[in-house]
């Protein structure tokens, strides 16, 4: 029967499935972070994660339940970047051949990474609807299996295993940021969240720049939002997820919106304080402390995930050094 959401039992069943391929992140004490974003914080470094990135959890997850003939029609997926590694790795891993369709403007090292790892990368128009044209067109021809970022089920239970790891290490957590993109991630970590512990709080953030999860929430109903450029390129989204929106309207308590300038700051702050180079999509739930758009008491132990370090080093080197840099569309 065809899956209709995604379950703590899903969950739980990802965590077995991908737990000898993946790093068990740390929970790690930002306390010196602590007077300056006014709560106890701790971080979940997902940019230690084997490709970088948090999101192999959740290309594993759908990849290892593929069947034998799945696997060998080779796998096929677009992504910002993040995703694309994370697909590329589990396949030279497994020996499944991977195509990727990559933003043509996406960061040099998640281009390079992704065809170092042994994948057909395609790189394309940066629009989705161009991206996924050319994701069925090649499905058309060559009978590949989708592994989409944020639509799947079994690509979002990978991703709440963050979730389960973060309640072992830390299971009186009052609140949680959880950066937004397509959406998938929000939708594996709340659910584990506020099944196992319904009181905690789950926040998730956006770039200002390209908010459809926020406007949306706003109107009280799936809403596209304009997409500005943004140095948070893997925050990007016109218009919220199928299925991730219904998910997230159950589960998440609040979504908020950063500022470029607020999310350039974290950055710095988690290279300084916390000795993490992280881009800067990942420093979204930071930005959104900073800037005061969430708020909570000194007292308040509050989690956020830094979802990935994949970002050209250049790059973030200006922003470390408050030099101008350009958003991507």
């Amino acid at each position: 029967m065809e899956k209709t959401t995604v379950t703590l039992q899903d969950i739980q069943e990802a965590a077995e499935r991908i737990s000898p391929y993946i790093h068990r992140t740390p929970l790690l004490r930002g306390k010196n972070m602590d007077e300056v974003l006014g709560c106890q914080i701790y971080l979940k470094p997902e940019m230690l994660q084997v490709t970088g990135a948090f999101k192999l959890r959740g290309a594993l997850s759908k990849i290892l339940s593929l069947t034998p003939d799945e696997r060998k029609k080779g796998i096929i997926t677009s992504s910002s970047g993040n995703h694309a590694q994370a697909c590329a790795y589990a396949g030279k891993m497994l020996g499944i051949h991977t195509t990727v369709v990559i933003p043509e403007d996406a960061p040099a090292i998640k281009i390079e990474n992704a065809k170092a790892m042994g994948a057909h990368v395609i790189v394309w128009d940066r629009k989705y609807v161009e991206r996924w044209k050319k994701v069925r067109e090649e499905v058309a021809e060559h009978g590949y299996v989708i592994v989409h970022p944020y639509e799947d089920y079994t690509v979002m239970a990978g991703q709440g295993t963050i979730a389960l790891e973060m309640m072992e290490d830390l299971p009186d957590v009052e609140t949680v940021l959880v950066p937004i993109g397509g959406g998938g991630l929000i939708s594996g970590i709340s659910t584990a969240l506020k099944e196992l512990k319904p009181n905690v709080r789950v926040v998730g953030v956006q770039a200002a720049a390209s908010c459809a999860y926020y406007v949306s929430r706003q109107n009280g109903y799936p809403s596209a939002a304009p997409c500005l450029p943004t140095v948070a390129d893997g925050l990007s989204c016109r218009y919220p997820g199928e299925n991730p929106f219904p998910i997230i309207e159950k589960y998440v308590d609040d979504i908020v919106i950063v500022e470029e300038e607020d999310i350039k700051e974290a950055v710095r702050l988690v290279a300084h304080d916390a000795k993490l180079v992280a881009e800067p999509s990942a420093c979204a739930g930071i930005a959104a402390l900073l800037s005061g758009r969430v708020k909570t008491r000194p007292d308040e132990k509050v989690c956020t995930v830094l979802t990935s370090g994949n970002w050209d080093i250049d790059m973030i080197g200006k922003i470390l050094k408050e030099e101008h840099i350009e958003g991507v569309l």
